[in-house]
């Protein structure tokens, strides 16, 4: 499904339930080409758990290491954000929210030149993503969650949990971006 960003797209996943659970496919490489026209491969998948009221991110890796990710919340509900930070982009600086939880089963992709974040908003979250490429630390940069030239409205009263890394990230403006 499409966001309000071209390029990042929702997934809803047709699960199917009974009185034992539920079944769906969580990932399809032929679907997911047909929806966002990547046809690459995913190298690594991460996981992530968080209590509420963490926040993480801003995040994203520069070329020629950049990443794309698939997102989905397997425990708890989380927000989770992509920001264009394609600079010759019509939609440089915006960004998309999406509530991903493990009733809703929602998926996110965030291909490579978004930002990503999320923010834990129940009690407990765990999300699972695909990348793209591999983590590479040289290629590692963030932004701040808070930056008033992208304006995210997280759903938080006062401040996040942040890591330090997250803390002191540099402002859009400041920041490494792509073309």
């Amino acid at each position: 499904m499409q966001s309000e960003l071209p390029d990042v797209k929702t997934f809803d996943p047709r699960v199917f339930e009974d009185e034992r659970g539920f079944f769906f496919e969580a990932w399809n490489a032929r679907k997911h080409a047909e929806t966002t026209g990547y046809d690459g491969e995913f190298v690594q998948d991460n996981q992530s758990g968080s209590e509420k009221g963490v926040l993480r991110g801003l995040h994203y890796q520069v070329p020629p290491r950049p990443q794309g990710k698939l997102v989905r919340a397997v425990s708890g509900t989380v927000f989770d954000v992509a920001v264009d930070i394609r600079r010759s982009s019509p939609t440089f600086s915006a960004w998309v929210g999406v509530e991903l939880s493990a009733d809703n089963k929602k998926q996110l992709w965030v291909p490579p030149g978004f930002a990503h974040g999320f923010l834990a908003i129940s009690d407990w979250a765990e999300i699972v993503y695909k990348v793209t490429d591999y983590y590479s630390s040289e290629h590692d940069r963030s932004i701040r969650w808070d930056d008033p030239d992208i304006g995210i409205v997280w759903p938080i009263d006062g401040e996040p949990i942040l890591s330090n890394k997250d803390a002191s990230a540099p402002y859009l403006a400041e920041s490494e971006v792509f073309a």
